[in-house]
């Protein structure tokens, strides 16, 4: 493979440079309004400590007795915007390295200090701002339909409108089923990378999705192996920044493992 320095260069420097704005853009969200929480499934009595599908499961009640702290105040947390502009540099960098100069990164590149940004939020409320995701998507799409358009490949588009729409209803079927496993944020979350994953190609989604749910899972077994404790796998983490690096995984790794399980 040939690396181009000028998309690494591009995408360290102006993902960093946008890390930087990560805490601004968090503190002008609006605070959260509840989210739907559907009729939930009939559970049987005997204890269920993992969700089958997406790793260790939320336990509500504790959860809602918690008081999430305030974007505002996620958004003061002391060098946020030098850690946001590190880990957006790194993957940009990871992004260019992976796609080249080539036009997708004209929606990839600003997807990524918006996934950090998600990211942050997540990790300290639990939550995935329906006003930041939606118009992400919106975003994503219009920069996809640019991107389609000067590259001459209008099936890239659709192929990432299919990956959109159908990791969407996958994730909202989990979510009905058991909406203790995931939040909505996380189904709509979905959407945008279902459409930027699958834009790139189906081994790139397949892997990107399939590696979020492993690096959710695979982390809170380990630590219920080595505690012996079955009831760390009740407490709940967010699903969001295990999504975002899966998609990241995705895209970078996504065509080369898949080549490498086909023989390819």
């Amino acid at each position: 493979m040939i690396v181009d320095p000028g998309a690494v260069a591009l995408g360290v420097l102006g993902c960093g440079a946008a890390g930087l704005l990560v805490p601004a853009l968090i503190r002008r969200v609006p605070e959260p309004v509840p989210e739907p929480v559907p009729e939930p499934a009939p559970e049987p009595a005997a204890e269920t400590a993992l969700d089958p599908v997406a790793g260790p499961v939320a336990d509500p009640e504790p959860e809602a007795d918690r008081p999430r702290p305030t974007y505002a105040a996620v958004a003061d947390r002391p060098r946020l915007a030098l850690r946001c502009a590190a880990v957006g540099a790194v993957a940009g960098g990871l992004v260019g390295w992976s796609v080249g100069l080539a036009w997708p990164l004209l929606f990839l590149l600003p997807l990524v200090p918006v996934g950090v940004a998600l990211a942050v939020v997540d990790l300290h409320t639990r939550l995935l701002p329906t006003v930041v995701v939606w118009p992400t998507f919106g975003g994503v799409v219009l920069l996809g339909a640019a991107s389609a358009l000067l590259s001459g490949e209008p099936d890239d588009l659709v192929r990432g409108l299919l990956g959109a729409v159908g990791v969407f209803v996958f994730f909202y079927v989990l979510w009905w089923v058991h909406p203790a496993g995931m939040g909505f944020g996380d189904v709509r979350l979905s959407a945008v990378l279902g459409f930027a994953l699958a834009y790139l190609g189906w081994p790139e989604l397949l892997i990107g999705v399939y590696g979020g749910f492993l690096a959710f899972s695979v982390p809170g077994l380990l630590v219920a192996v080595l505690r012996r404790d079955r009831q760390v796998l009740r407490v709940a983490y967010p699903f969001g920044p295990f999504l975002l690096g899966g998609a990241l995984a995705g895209v970078v790794l996504g065509g080369r493992v898949w080549s490498h399980l086909v023989g390819g």
